[in-house]
């Protein structure tokens, strides 16, 4: 992997077993039980080198044979799918880092003005934030999600972001580092073009309907059923409140 000149932040695969699975993701021809499993993979390349900079100490073990100072991960960490779609990264990065743990943003973005909007969020309040937050996305058009998630994980305290994407649009990668410059991004690809849907080009589709064998719907999905915090901080906000400002507690 490799960082771009114009955004130093950001780091674009160019290993070609990666590739070669990107290349099968982008079919249409594949399957829902496909899909899953190639973005699971993809994952695990991406994810690999998204950990590279995470902090260790030493620590004492027992070989079979003799004693060893070896290393063990000292920073704390949170994964932060956003739903649905990150919840097909979440395994594979369980997988990597069995300690961290998951918090749950939900995000849809509106089909009109192509805002986000958010209907969840489970970023534990009265806690230490974690070390570093990875945010799991699959994919990145207009940005507007990402953009308003990294906001949302500032206010909450997070220390250090680091987003994991399959596909990114350039422009949408643009926006996220004029935005929140400090947050990083770990992605397979990049694509060029964004559409007047909010779609990437070449793209992968719509990655929740392809992970799950669902079908789009034209109009905003209703507003969730709102429900009272148990405890204080609840920051579900309602379907209208689509500026991104309201997005941040």
């Amino acid at each position: 992997m490799s960082a771009t000149k114009e955004m130093p932040n950001v780091t674009v695969s160019e290993h070609p077993v990666l590739l070669h699975k990107m290349c099968k993701l982008r079919s249409a021809a594949t399957s829902s039980r496909d899909f899953r499993m190639l973005l699971k993979e993809i994952t695990y390349y991406v994810g690999y080198e998204a950990t590279r900079n995470i902090s260790t100490v030493e620590q004492a073990v027992q070989t079979p044979v003799a004693p060893h100072i070896g290393q063990k991960i000292s920073d704390s960490i949170s994964l932060v799918p956003v739903l649905r779609a990150g919840l097909g990264m979440t395994d594979a990065m369980l997988e990597l880092l069995p300690m961290a743990s998951v918090h749950h943003i939900g995000m849809y973005r509106s089909n009109n003005s192509l805002l986000p909007v958010q209907y969840y969020n489970r970023l534990p309040r009265g806690s230490e934030p974690s070390d570093v937050c990875f945010v799991l996305e699959p994919i990145i058009a207009t940005a507007g999600t990402i953009v308003a998630v990294s906001r949302i994980l500032k206010n909450w305290g997070a220390k250090k972001i680091v987003v994991l994407s399959a596909i990114a649009s350039r422009t949408g990668l643009q926006k996220l580092q004029e935005k929140h410059p400090d947050v990083e991004v770990f992605c397979g690809q990049v694509d060029d073009t964004v559409n007047e849907q909010g779609f990437v080009l070449p793209g992968l589709g719509d990655v929740g309907d392809r992970l799950y064998g669902t079908t789009q719907v034209e109009a905003d999905p209703a507003e969730p059923p709102v429900k009272r915090a148990r405890a204080e901080g609840n920051n579900t906000i309602h379907k209208d409140s689509l500026t991104e400002a309201n997005l941040v507690p």
